[in-house]
């Protein structure tokens, strides 16, 4: 069983290692310094992989508790992934999450700081009709409605961002 000295105290080597906490659970310690919560299972006879999180923002205790619900949810026949993936699905689709994490990437990839900020406030403009709502469901004519109000207040260029942006957000789960 590990402890958080232990895992505070680990130094990366020159190839991964594991570091088995129990139940499956380990500690992935990659070459440039990761240390990388994973817990190996079978389901259905088959080897797989779940993916916890990464230490420290992970810690030992939030750890095992994720590898207990994924044994729980073993014990009742489900697998943990194909879960994950479908509660993802639910929560993780929705217009605001999709268009937040196309704005953390654009973030990472250096876009100017009025880049984002003029981005951000085109999204506050839809976020209260379409925002949180999958991105599935929204149809062309409710984002058309929301462009022409924008264009209504006779802000044409910001019209054309907003398809722009959304456009994005839309490919970016199609993808």
């Amino acid at each position: 069983m590990l402890t958080d000295t232990v895992i505070r105290q680990i130094k990366p080597g020159h190839s991964p290692r594991k570091l088995s906490d129990g139940h499956g659970l380990f500690l992935l310690v990659q070459s440039n310094g990761s240390k990388l919560w994973r817990q190996a299972y079978r389901f259905g006879g088959k080897q797989r992989l779940l993916a916890h999180g990464r230490y420290p923002q992970i810690s030992l205790s939030d750890a095992r508790r994720a590898s207990e619900a994924a044994r729980a949810l073993l014990r009742e026949g489900t697998d943990p992934s194909s879960q994950r993936r479908l509660a993802k699905a639910v929560t993780g689709n929705t217009f605001r999450h999709v268009a937040e994490e196309i704005l953390a990437k654009s973030e990472k990839e250096g876009k100017s700081a009025n880049t984002l900020r003029r981005n951000k406030w085109i999204l506050r403009r839809v976020y209260p009709a379409i925002g949180d709502r999958p991105v599935s469901e929204i149809t062309a004519p409710e984002l058309l409605a929301v462009c022409r109000e924008v264009e209504t207040a006779e802000l044409y260029e910001t019209a054309c961002r907003l398809r722009s942006i959304c456009s994005a957000v839309f490919r970016s789960k199609t993808a």
